[in-house]
């Protein structure tokens, strides 16, 4: 009795204030309207009494956790479905200022770091090439014109890099966090260059070292499984993409003083990185966060593009040019969760229930946020600090040139 009294209070607050199309259905079949006039669009099934306290606190975290534990199941179209969970939390948490920006560090060692990174990239090749485009290029894709699909908005987001980067034939190149190598194959097939790629995942060293022999070009691509923090020697050119968020906020100086130590003098360096859009550098909001870390990204964090702009300063590198890739990453993704809707059934096969929720989720959840501006994402083109600014192009115009 005192759950179904509680739980009739917060539906009808929730109905005053939000008027959702929503139905929540317990277990015993009795059920309640989140709207007022529309007709649900969304059901939440809520499959035992644990899964009540998760609800009267619907943070994304607590939702979150109450789908993936299977305490909840949720019927409609999955943009539905996030937009119900966005507003749930949005509409009744009352201390939504704290679980709004939280903020945590953590200790990042190359130990933690490397299982971090295995758990998140190393679930299976064969789970990831379900839902990415035949490249396996996972960062945000570029929409040049908006109406490309995703394999060929890939080719042109890496063109874009390796052509804002100046990069020319014979030149070295490190990749940092390298993927399953998209990159560095495009780099030494389409550029000519020499090129090194790091990952911390043996999944992707895997994949990416056959890639490489397949292409038959072993003589001009080296793929490592190797720390960032452990590499050696100096390159013409340095990119990082999807690779920082797993530095540290603390830890960015020393990441772009490493950089800098790898980049010759006339070298250029381009970052492409997820950023909070908080200027404190809080996480991803309503829990949003709490969730990405505890079941996603172990130990991810994200600085505001201002502390990543500084950062790179006290690293001793110069920011020549910022672009924001926001609109881009939250196509990317939608088009990324499109794709795992359409081929569920054989996600199912390749990863236990909890993971598929987890990742169904997390997709559709993450375009929800990139679309919403609650989180960003930038490509930092730098140089090493105080060096003569004539050698650099007068305007942005070589970046929209054709490569060879």
């Amino acid at each position: 009795m005192f759950w179904e009294k509680k739980l009739a209070q917060w539906v009808d607050e929730v109905r005053q204030k939000a008027n959702l199309p929503a139905r929540l259905v317990l277990w015993s079949g009795q059920q309640y309207d989140f709207g007022q006039f529309a007709a649900p669009q969304v059901t939440l099934k809520v499959n035992s009494a644990a899964a009540l306290p998760l609800l009267l606190e619907p943070s994304l975290d607590n939702l979150g956790e109450a789908y993936v534990k299977g305490k909840i199941d949720i019927e409609g179209k999955l943009a539905d479905i996030i937009d119900i969970g966005y507003s749930l939390a949005r509409n009744t948490i009352t201390n939504a200022g704290k679980l709004a920006r939280v903020r945590r560090y953590f200790t990042h060692s190359k130990n933690s770091d490397q299982k971090a990174i295995q758990y998140h990239y190393d679930v299976s090749n064969e789970f990831y090439k379900l839902w990415l485009d035949e490249n396996m290029v996972y960062s945000c894709a570029y929409f040049e014109n908006g109406d490309e699909d995703l394999a060929a908005a890939q080719i042109k987001k890496i063109d874009h890099i390796l052509t804002k980067i100046q990069l020319r034939p014979d030149q070295t190149l490190l990749d940092i966090g390298c993927g399953w190598g998209a990159l560095v194959l495009r780099a030494a097939q389409k550029f000519g260059a020499r090129c090194v790629g790091v990952t911390l995942s043996q999944n992707q060293f895997d994949l990416a070292t056959e890639r490489v022999k397949a292409a038959g070009l072993a003589d001009r691509i080296e793929i490592r499984l190797q720390d960032y923090r452990d590499i050696q020697g100096q390159f013409d050119r340095i990119t990082s993409v999807g690779m920082f968020e797993h530095v540290g906020r603390k830890n960015l100086p020393g990441y772009f003083t490493k950089v800098r130590e790898l980049l010759a003098d006339d070298g250029i360096a381009m970052n492409h990185g997820i950023t909070s859009t908080d200027a404190e550098s809080g996480e991803a909001a309503l829990g949003a966060g709490e969730f990405i870390d505890r079941y996603v990204f172990p130990d991810g964090e994200l600085p505001h593009i201002g502390l990543a702009l500084e950062a790179a300063q006290r690293g001793g590198l110069e920011a020549v040019d910022v672009e924001s890739l926001r609109r881009h990453y939250a196509h990317t993704l939608g088009i990324w969760a499109e794709n795992f809707e359409a081929h569920a059934e054989e996600a199912k096969k390749l990863v236990d229930d909890e993971k598929f929720r987890i990742w169904r989720v997390y997709l559709a959840g993450c375009a929800y946020a990139f679309k919403h501006d609650d989180v960003s994402i930038y490509q930092i083109v730098c140089r090493k600090a105080g060096r003569n600014a004539n050698t650099l192009p007068w305007s942005r115009r070589y970046m929209y040139e054709k490569p060879l």
